[in-house]
């Protein structure tokens, strides 16, 4: 990895092994670490190797969205993100994962993958096993459909990847009904990148996720939407604005596992149920929008995107002004 890179976490907890274990990865990599803290985070965050951005110092920030970010959100994450803007490589994870050796020689810079030139819902974790799992935010209604399987897709030459989803052992990223009726803990089998083309879907989290700087307009986590949804409707906008300039979604074999935070999976089944009924429509409906091509056109298709969320009721009203500070700081 480029040592012009930041790391980008947000936590409400006191520093953990997984925290302890970033901030010295990062020292001995010379990676800049981002810790976002929220309300109520411990009033004496001290990490070494760690920049903490308290709640105080957010509101003093030189960003229009750091005034208009709501408190105790998953979205306050946006503002290390506008902190890192200037780096050539952005990762970020959770406080609930840890890094494995591997996690800091990413490759970046992939030019062999395999890769998937379908139309549809593609279930990318199912190409790293054999076993029924599915990421948080596939369509239930896709889960029997033989067609979203991968097989093995062949191997072709790569180009045009600027974002880079990563996977977790242990504890993946998947959802509650998942959770609630299959057995964990999970490992994935290695294998061998593969890319998910124009015209196929599949959500990616914010767990373990590498953006270049090409793509960090689309890093945008809303926040006037369910908390477990913000990072998967951010996916699913990215990939659409993302085919507009020809670039691919690339997934991992897993470099972290994940210990997980405590849950209640009632309330996370209750919080991802927007997402059970609406993901196969929202993207249908963001595959219809009339979007302009190319990388300078990056931010004006975010706006049309979230306009298009909003006019469903997808995310409140008030996200509009969010997104449009947002695009200010990259304006120009």
């Amino acid at each position: 990895m480029s040592q012009n890179t930041a790391l980008v976490i947000t936590s409400i907890s006191a520093p953990n092994a997984a925290m302890k274990s970033f901030a010295e990865g990062c020292k001995k990599s010379g990676i800049e670490f981002i810790v976002v803290g929220d309300s109520k985070s411990p009033k004496d965050f001290t990490l070494d190797g760690c920049r903490f951005i308290s709640i105080e110092e957010q509101r003093m920030l030189p960003f229009k969205l750091a005034k208009l970010l709501p408190e105790k959100h998953y979205g306050r994450k946006n503002l290390g993100y506008l902190l890192s803007k200037n780096k050539s490589v952005i990762i970020e994870t959770d406080d609930d994962n840890l890094p494995r050796p591997e996690f800091w020689n990413k490759k970046l810079d992939v030019t062999q993958a395999r890769v998937v030139e379908k139309q549809g819902w593609v279930n990318a974790y199912r190409f790293f096993s054999k076993e029924h799992i599915w990421p948080r935010g596939f369509p239930l209604e896709e889960l029997q459909n033989k067609n979203a399987g991968i097989g093995e897709p062949e191997l072709k030459n790569i180009t045009g990847i600027n974002i880079i989803q990563g996977l977790a052992d242990e504890n993946p990223d998947v959802d509650a009904v998942y959770r609630m009726t299959l057995p964990l803990p999970f490992n994935f089998e290695k294998k061998e990148p593969v890319v998910l083309g124009k015209g196929s879907w599949c959500p990616f989290n914010s767990q373990n996720t590498t953006w270049k700087k090409e793509a960090f307009p689309l890093m945008y986590l809303p926040s006037y939407c369910s908390f477990r949804m913000t990072d998967i409707w951010r996916s699913f906008i990215a990939q659409r604005i993302a085919w507009t300039c020809n670039w691919n979604i690339l997934f991992h074999s897993a470099d972290v596992w994940q210990e997980r935070n405590e849950h209640s999976l009632l309330r996370d089944f209750a919080d991802e149920v927007p997402g059970y009924l609406n993901n196969t429509r929202m993207c249908k409906s963001l595959e219809d929008l009339d979007l302009k091509t190319g990388i300078d056109n990056l931010c004006e298709n975010l706006l049309r995107c979230y306009k298009l969320m909003a006019d469903n009721q997808w995310v409140g009203s008030e996200e509009l002004e969010l997104v449009d500070a947002w695009c200010n700081e990259f304006a120009g």
